[in-house]
């Protein structure tokens, strides 16, 4: 027996086979192989095309299953993790009305620091645990404001994710996590927020019916299985957002546990017990996977929107794309450490949470054309998504959740020894790697949605840590002294 995992990013589409049996990756394929584009019509804006995640996810299967070690036969369940806090809109013919606004469109913070004005911040923090923000209900309130008529032919508003699972088996459903990172779930009455809902004047039935994560949530059709190669009728068992998604394949589920993720997008995700929120909303609090009426599991989220994206962006256009990631990696190693005296703020995808929902730009500073090369480069930007991770935990500490202990998959820009180094040794945190991934996490969970898995004890059977990083006690000081600096170039913008 096997089970299917599907991750709906923005940069590609993963799909991974898990055995049942011994936990262990069967097969993976991901497409495309370039980064997907991500639509800019307007500065600040950031729109995907709905049907380019599904036809990239049959390229994926496709991919998988040539593979002559699958057996297409012998999976039971499918899961889905995808990118959080975007905006699907369809009409009754469940086709897509626009564009999906994305993550990282920038386009509704206003919306949302209106919305927090007027309802107030105490009644927004204590209900929602969260400002309105940036995030899917703003983003639909711009839609209603500034395409009325577009808003009128919408049947339901869907996340990434929900609008794949759509694809895959025909029904409409979402989660409560799901609502929650949409910022239409009331923590207080445990229900969808008739708060928000009448502020932005939604009406409910735009919603689409909510189900728990962990959960059957309808079959595979025979017109999806032909197209993609398997067989009608799996269930799909699992859905929910790529960070408590990334959190769960890490077995993160507990208070007190961290999970870190660093891909086009960082993100550092702690679980908690207790309901908490940043003043300022910087860092956002969401229901866990786990989460429920009767056990509170809160993940506590803080993102840095320009991670791994500006790594991409120094390949394409400084570095050169001749030159692999692991090539890039060595020119930073020739570097020393400090990038002597050259500093980037990663800020260049969108607004950023952590810094009040502005819109900074990246920064570059201290570039000298005498001394510093494509090495210093690199490694300037390995060491400022590092700290931007530093800045960010830090105002974590501050609603509970201190990293001792910070678990990732050993992929994406964990696969860069200045990044790993620096985040060790800057935050004093120990990392653990670990062999998985969102897709082969949405694969082990959808064995727990599907009843094959009692507990997750038994789905995370074949998980193991593959590499350890400890802080460097030689490195901090002269980190603290790189981070000082870096730090101060962020004050003057915020200022």
């Amino acid at each position: 027996m096997t089970l299917l995992g599907y991750d709906i990013g923005s940069s590609s589409i993963k799909a991974s086979i898990i055995d049942v049996e011994t936990g262990n990756l069967v097969a993976s394929a991901f497409y495309p192989k370039e980064e997907m584009p991500i639509l800019s019509p307007q500065p600040g804006f950031a729109e995907q095309e709905p049907d380019s995640w599904w036809n990239n996810l049959v390229l994926a299967t496709q991919e998988l299953l040539i593979q002559p070690w699958v057996n297409p036969d012998a999976i039971q369940a499918i899961g889905v993790s995808y990118q959080m806090h975007g905006l699907v809109t369809i009409d009754k013919s469940h086709k897509p009305l626009r564009p999906s606004i994305i993550w990282c469109d920038s386009r509704a913070v206003s919306t949302g620091d209106k919305a927090f004005n007027e309802l107030g911040s105490e009644k927004c923090l204590a209900s929602l645990l969260n400002s309105p923000g940036n995030f899917t209900a703003s983003k639909l309130k711009w839609v209603k404001d500034n395409q009325p008529d577009l808003y009128e032919k919408i049947y339901k508003i869907m996340l990434p994710g929900d609008y794949i699972a759509l694809k895959l088996t025909g029904e409409i459903f979402t989660t409560p996590s799901g609502l929650s990172e949409g910022i239409f779930w009331d923590f207080q009455q445990n229900g969808v927020s008739s708060m928000i809902m009448q502020h932005y004047g939604f009406s409910r039935d735009i919603l689409p019916k909510i189900t728990p994560n962990f959960s059957a949530q309808g079959n595979l059709t025979h017109e999806a299985a032909k197209v993609l190669g398997l067989r009608a009728g799996i269930p799909l068992t699992y859905r929910a957002g790529d960070q408590p998604n990334n959190a769960f394949s890490l077995n993160v589920l507990n208070p007190g546990e961290i999970a870190a993720t660093a891909g086009t997008s960082g993100v550092v995700y702690g679980v908690s017990d207790q309901i908490s929120y940043d003043p300022l909303s910087r860092v956002n609090t969401f229901a866990h996977v786990n989460h429920s009426a009767e056990q509170t599991r809160l993940g506590v989220l803080l993102c840095v929107n320009g991670t791994g994206i500006l790594n991409s962006w120094l390949r394409r256009n400084v570095v050169g794309q001749d030159i692999s990631y692991t090539d890039m990696n060595r020119l930073a190693a020739s570097v020393s450490p400090g990038s002597e005296g050259l500093s980037i703020l990663p800020f260049g995808n969108g607004a950023e949470r952590i810094v009040g929902n502005r819109d900074l730009g990246c920064v570059i500073d201290g570039l000298d054309f005498n001394r510093h090369s494509k090495g210093h480069l690199i490694r300037a930007a390995h060491e400022g998504i590092a700290f931007a991770f530093k800045y960010g935990m830090d105002i974590m500490a501050q609603t509970g959740i201190n990293a001792k202990v910070i678990r990732a998959g050993d992929s994406n820009m964990f696969l860069s020894p200045i990044f790993r180094e620096t985040l060790a040794s800057i935050t004093s945190s120990s990392i653990e790697l670990y062999n998985t991934d969102g897709a082969q996490g949405a694969a082990r969970a959808a064995g727990i949605g599907a009843g094959i898995y009692k507990s997750p004890r038994e789905a995370f059977n074949g998980l193991k840590v593959v590499k350890s990083i400890e802080p460097n006690s030689t490195l901090q000081s002269s980190l603290h002294e790189s981070y000082s600096k870096w730090k101060s170039i962020l004050d003057k913008k915020l200022a």
